[in-house]
């Protein structure tokens, strides 16, 4: 009975550890804009290349397969107001984001109802919108994943960088 007890409690702290973060091998890296009283933010896992490129990474990702932006926990889309991204509205909430490549080597921003899962485990059916992502090639690269949300002009707009690869969204905030 006392080897049960201690091997239960043993596994409810690794549980507690692997919660907590420790066990992420990414740095986590975090993007926020305030507009008037509401917030939008984002929080990620950032891995590097290391020595690789990102047509490298990515090519591996047939058409229909989803990147989740980022690495180990879920990247985590926040916000207390109603978006507008074109003609699709995602309304305030918590959200996992990913990247879906389509038939075309385009891509797609798809807001998951759910978020704070581990890995690459991405539920279709918990999709609640997708949004097209226009990809440019950045001038500058960068080692790490990075997310930001910028003005530009009378709209908002997110942006994922890795190398020089550079993915963007416009919204606004309603």
């Amino acid at each position: 009975m006392k080897r049960f007890l201690i091997a239960v409690l043993a596994m409810a702290v690794v549980g507690v550890v692997a919660e907590s973060g420790l066990a992420q091998h990414n740095p986590r890296g975090t993007a926020k804009i305030s507009v008037g009283s509401k917030t939008i933010s984002v929080e990620y896992g950032q891995p590097s290349l290391k020595g690789r490129s990102v047509a490298e990474l990515l090519q591996q990702l047939k058409p229909g397969d989803f990147w989740r932006l980022g690495a180990d926990k879920s990247t985590t889309f926040s916000t207390t107001a109603d978006l507008q991204f074109a003609d699709v509205t995602v309304p305030n909430g918590q959200y996992s984001l990913w990247a879906e490549r389509e038939a075309d080597n385009s891509w797609k921003l798809v807001f998951n109802k759910q978020h704070g899962q581990w890995g690459i485990t991405h539920d279709a059916s918990q999709d609640l919108a997708s949004v097209p992502l226009k990809e440019t090639k950045a001038s500058n690269s960068v080692e790490m994943v990075t997310i930001s949300l910028t003005k530009e002009g009378a709209e908002w707009r997110i942006g994922i960088q890795w190398g020089d690869m550079k993915l963007t969204a416009n919204f606004k905030v309603k």
